[in-house]
């Protein structure tokens, strides 16, 4: 059985921090390329690394889980010795930093109590205060922001004869899910049309895929998209991933309750029907939404207990269990999981990907692969995924258009995404988007990624 938390003793109990873990701040990119940081010492022998770094810096081959500071502190790594360089992405001040680590919990996690549940299989209840919903996936939210001039630009590029795509892209491509809200109302208000309708009425193919995917926002794009996934024969498999992997509790409610909501049913009973019967059991525990909360701390002994199950559940028995492997990539937070994959390596010098990759195979392979690289740099898995939807014979737009729109709506993020392309793929998105798109389409795309179109 797994280690409880709150046991007397646990590093990084509420009244005991833990000295081995660094202070929270992003994990450092390859040296020289991030401005020095500001207010905080290098960490000293921090037992696991952030999400990746390409190549690790000299020196503590191992610095902070990356997290962002409050926004008022610095927003570059804690550690010395990197010299003044403009980052990847964005430039700093301008929308955020530019490729950095993933978001982590805030400053200060090893100070709240401890949770009473038990760390181990079947799942704990998530500790510490609940993962806010992403933009657009909480209550709705009456913003002070005028949407009128944007929603008679919109009716006047589709009024009479001929459409102005290009004013669409302009106004679409480039605002938040709560302005798109704002959008939407403004113009049904002002001329009693639908904007979805006169979308899709006034546009054709890809164009008007992403048009409608900006316009539904993100939660209910969302939805549709595991609607016509599970829809017909076959199972657009990468969909399910995409939209159902790695989401907060708080998204997941919601996707769940706008499911039924929209399709009259809930969707654990549409993912019933179309999985296999251990992949299915891996989705409704992701669909339990019992993943723990970003806050909720990295507890070494129950890492090291992780390590342990997933090495028993694998290399150390013969056969496999998988849903010991399920459970705990579905229920662990991202800190937890890039702990438990740097702990793995070093206990057993394989890598979990590795072992995942040997010991699983089909929609369950890419599911828990996906829950680890995730977790592990969530901006290089983000680039990866885009250049899934490019590689190859034909482009699959239908992945491109809902991972482009899915980025978009955080412009943070995308920079990051598009820092981590370049450094993968020595490209950028934007020559790699502009060669497998064109017309309104590629301008589409480009401008959602925040390229002058």
């Amino acid at each position: 059985m797994s280690y409880p938390y709150g046991q007397p003793g646990y590093p990084g109990q509420y009244g005991q921090p833990p000295q081995q873990y660094p202070p929270p701040g992003q994990y450092p990119p390859p040296p020289g390329q991030y401005p020095p940081p500001q207010g905080h010492p290098p960490p000293q022998g921090s037992p696991y690394p952030p999400a990746g770094h390409y190549p690790p810096p000299q020196g503590n081959p191992y610095p902070p889980a990356g997290q962002y500071p409050p926004p008022q502190a610095s927003p570059y790594p804690a550690q010395g010795g990197y010299p003044p360089a403009q980052p990847y992405g964005a430039p700093p001040n301008q929308g955020g930093p530019g490729y950095g680590p993933p978001p982590g919990p805030p400053p200060g996690q090893y100070g709240a109590p401890p949770p009473q549940q038990g760390y181990g299989y079947p799942p704990p209840q998530s500790s510490g205060p609940p993962t806010a919903p992403s933009l657009g996936y909480g209550p709705p939210q009456i913003i002070q922001w005028d949407a009128n001039p944007d929603a008679r630009t919109l009716r006047s590029a589709m009024k009479g004869f001929g459409t102005d795509e290009k004013a669409l892209i302009r106004v679409l491509s480039n605002k938040d899910p709560l302005q798109i809200e704002a959008i939407k109302s403004a113009y049904f208000r002002s001329f009693s049309r639908t904007l979805e309708k006169d979308i899709v009425s006034e546009t054709r193919g890809w164009f008007e895929a992403g048009l409608v995917a900006i316009v539904r926002g993100p939660l209910l794009h969302d939805v549709h998209l595991l609607n016509s996934a599970m829809d017909g024969p076959g199972t657009k498999e990468k969909v399910l991933n995409d939209v159902l992997l790695s989401r907060s509790n708080a998204d997941m409610h919601a996707i769940k309750s706008i499911y039924q909501h929209t399709f009259h049913r809930p969707l654990e009973s549409d993912v019933k029907g179309d999985l296999s019967m251990k992949t299915e059991r891996h989705f409704l525990i992701v669909l339990g939404a019992n993943r723990a909360e970003d806050s909720a701390p990295v507890v070494p002994q129950a890492i090291d207990q992780d390590v342990m199950e997933l090495y028993r559940a694998t290399e150390g028995k013969v056969g496999t269990d998988e849903m010991m492997v399920c459970s705990i990539l579905s229920t662990r937070n991202d800190n937890q999981i890039r702990a438990i994959n740097h702990a793995y390596e070093q206990k057993f010098r394989r890598r979990l990907e590795d072992v995942i990759k040997k010991e699983f195979s089909g929609h369950m392979e890419q599911a828990l692969l996906f829950q680890l690289r995730n977790a592990i740099d969530k901006y290089m898995h983000a680039a990866s995924l885009l250049e899934d939807a490019m590689a190859g014979m034909g482009t699959k737009d239908h992945l491109l258009v809902s991972r482009v729109v899915r980025y978009h709506w955080d412009k943070q993020m995308m920079a990051n995404v598009k820092g981590a392309y370049q450094q993968r793929y020595r490209k950028s998105l934007a020559s790699r988007i502009k060669g497998e798109t064109s017309g309104d389409y590629e301008r589409l795309m480009l401008g959602c990624i925040g390229e002058p179109v």
